[in-house]
């Protein structure tokens, strides 16, 4: 028996081999995609709360009921504190809230067999919203000791934390099994592309717009110390730039709205590249970075983040050139899928602000404008940088025309022009086998009609049976037999 050896990469090299069974390992990877992004989320939580209670000299009443509130913030659900409604939440916690979804479906999505796809999607979703009925339960159990604590919208609830991690949930499964999906389905073949495209075209115009945001603080940074300034504990100081950090993307949605010719507001105050109204501010210090009027030129030149994040999609779009319809369709949809991604992250990053009133974006402007600097710079930078393959044109076939034999043999033409009637009855009475033809006389085979082409050249052997010409000289024609060349060779002369 031959021995079978081991692959080069396997030789010498002790490789991990897991002795636990298959049905653990799944059981495993279930329960952290069900728990795990939960579990680390209210930790963190409750660790910042605890804190918070502790250096306030507080006690621990309603500790409980502010944790469970917080992580239902976290999924974007508003918190009423003694009246007041706190409905724009920060989207940094959410955002990291879907990434660590993604990461840990992404990590169980190790098998292509559907049932075990169905079971991590229902693990992502089935354990947050066993937390969610937890939560309610210590919010509703707390408001009856804390008065001014009131229990969220159940529906509005379960509704928001089933989205964000259905989402996380899709976005982990996609990145294994997308390229699978996309084959098995009848979708085009430049789908991928296209969401390439839309997002490089998302990530290009969040990050500008964020550079925006940054120079923007470091020339308002008189107005962002004043705003520090009204505290004067180290650890107030420290909680506000937390909240900052935490607002920042909240900050750079309005900053992108500004980009793309739409508008942001903070209640009454609305700010866009033209014209800047003014109003009450939130006292946070990142809210340093709006424009007070007068506006100056420079706001205007925002828009040039809007044309080059539409640049960045097309020129992801125009990667594999296609037709010239093929390829705006391609453009078409990447924009649509920004424009979509775009309202929705507006659309969590909005909401009420207390006395304030509503935060957020001009949603029946925002969208269109990114769709329409998308679509339009980006087509245009499809077509310039290659991303449309040349038309072909094929030569069109020449009309066959009718062939007239007459025509075409002109000499056959002229010969049946000039037969002999008498030949031509007698060739139909010869074809016809009426009559057998007589054989040839010898007359005529002595004596066959002259031709032009020039006589056959006479052999070599057939000399010698040539009989002598009465006007030459016989003996000048004498052959001897010694003289003849040997081995057939030609006769000599003398």
């Amino acid at each position: 028996m031959r021995e079978r050896r081991a692959p080069e990469r396997l030789r010498g090299a002790v490789q991990p081999v897991s002795t636990r069974p298959v049905g653990t390992r799944q059981a495993r990877d279930l329960l952290r995609v069900a728990f795990g992004p939960s579990i680390v989320a209210l930790v963190i939580i409750a660790a910042i709360v605890l804190l918070q209670l502790l250096i306030a000299n507080s006690d621990m009443t309603g500790a409980l009921g502010a944790i469970a509130s917080i992580w239902l913030g976290v999924h974007q659900v508003p918190v009423s504190i003694a009246g007041t409604a706190l409905g724009v939440m920060p989207l940094l916690p959410v955002l990291l809230m879907i990434y660590g979804t993604a990461r840990t479906t992404a990590a169980a999505t190790t098998s292509t067999s559907w049932f075990v796809t169905r079971w991590v999607v229902a693990s992502a979703l089935g354990g947050p919203i066993l937390f969610t009925a937890i939560c309610l339960a210590v919010i509703h159990d707390a408001a009856s000791v804390l008065t001014e604590l009131q229990t969220p919208d159940a529906t509005r609830a379960f509704g928001g934390v089933f989205v964000v991690h259905l989402i996380g949930a899709v976005l982990g499964v996609g990145s294994r099994l997308g390229p699978r999906l996309l084959a098995l389905s009848r979708l085009p073949a430049w789908i991928p592309d296209a969401l390439r495209g839309a997002a490089a075209g998302v990530i290009a115009l969040m990050g500008l717009s964020g550079a925006a945001v940054a120079g923007s603080l470091i020339v308002h940074w008189s107005t962002m110390h004043d705003l520090y300034s009204i505290t004067e504990s180290m650890f107030g100081q420290f909680s506000l730039t937390v909240l900052s950090v935490l607002y920042l993307p909240n900050i750079v949605i309005g900053a992108a709205a500004v980009a793309v010719g739409s508008s942001a507001h903070i209640g009454l105050a609305t700010f866009s590249s033209f014209t800047v109204f003014g109003g009450d501010i939130p006292a946070l210090p990142v809210l340093a970075a709006v424009p007070t009027p007068p506006l100056g030129p420079v706001w205007e030149a925002l828009m040039i983040i809007a044309a080059v994040s539409a640049v960045a999609l097309g020129q992801q779009c125009a990667r594999r050139p296609l037709p010239l319809v093929t390829a705006l369709a391609k453009v078409v949809v990447a924009a649509t899928v920004a424009a979509a991604t775009m309202a929705l992250l507006g659309f969590a990053g909005g909401g009420a602000l207390g006395n304030f009133g509503q935060v957020g974006v001009d949603q029946s402007t925002f969208a269109p404008a990114v769709f329409l600097w998308f679509a339009g710079i980006g087509g245009l930078t499809v077509v310039m940088s290659g991303g449309v393959t040349p038309r072909v044109r094929k030569p069109k076939p020449e009309p066959v025309r009718d062939a007239d034999p007459d025509a075409a043999d002109p000499d056959a033409a002229e010969f049946d022009d000039q037969a002999d009637p008498d030949d031509q009855a007698e060739l139909e009475d010869t074809a016809s086998g009426d009559e057998t033809p007589e054989p040839p006389t010898e007359e005529f085979a002595a004596d066959p009609p002259p031709t032009d082409r020039d006589p056959e050249p006479v052999p070599h052997d057939a000399v010698a049976d040539t009989p002598p010409v009465d006007d030459l000289d016989p003996e000048e024609h004498f052959v001897v037999d010694d003289d003849m060349g040997r081995n057939g060779g030609p006769p000599r002369d003398h």
